[in-house]
């Protein structure tokens, strides 16, 4: 009496992690292959026809020209990806550093303004005073950037 043991089909438990296994494996394929092409196109050292031939060797022969790809150019990938987060990371600081200088005009520099308006006449004493105080104690109100002592309550019409 000869009968056939299949491991993995006898025990539902071991079943269920054989299924895991593969499905695990199954998902890292993926994620290796799109890393792959993600790198094919961000490599600068490639030319239109190396990518195309790149490309197309992994997705009709996709086992293999993983593989090879690895194999050949797998090396730099990391070097190309540390490049790419720091260029990211460059252009990202450059942006934060143009709009805080966008900022809003500081105090003194709206503090000058309404010495000008006031010694122009085109504000009072007193509307000077209040809008100094509103400067100083930092309340704009809903002025937005660049906000003026016309848009912080105080008119000009005089």
């Amino acid at each position: 009496m000869s009968s056939h043991v299949y491991l993995a089909y006898d025990y539902p438990l071991l079943s269920m992690f054989w299924t895991m296994l593969w499905f695990f494996l199954w998902i890292m394929w993926f994620v290796l292959l799109f890393r792959i092409i993600g790198d094919i196109f961000r490599d600068d050292s490639l030319g239109g026809w190396g990518k195309t031939g790149w490309l197309v060797f992994v997705v009709v022969l996709p086992f293999l020209g993983v593989f090879v790809y690895l194999i050949a150019r797998g090396k730099d990938m990391g070097g190309r990806e540390i490049k790419h987060a720091q260029a990211q990371q460059t252009a990202f600081d450059s942006y934060i550093r143009d709009r805080a200088g966008e900022a809003r005009p500081s105090s003194i520099a709206e503090l000058d303004k309404l010495s000008q308006m006031r010694s122009r006449g085109d504000i009072t004493d007193d509307e000077f005073r209040r809008a100094k105080e509103l400067v100083l104690s930092g309340s704009r109100g809903d002025a937005g950037p660049g906000a003026s002592a016309t848009t912080t309550g105080v008119s000009s019409a005089h």
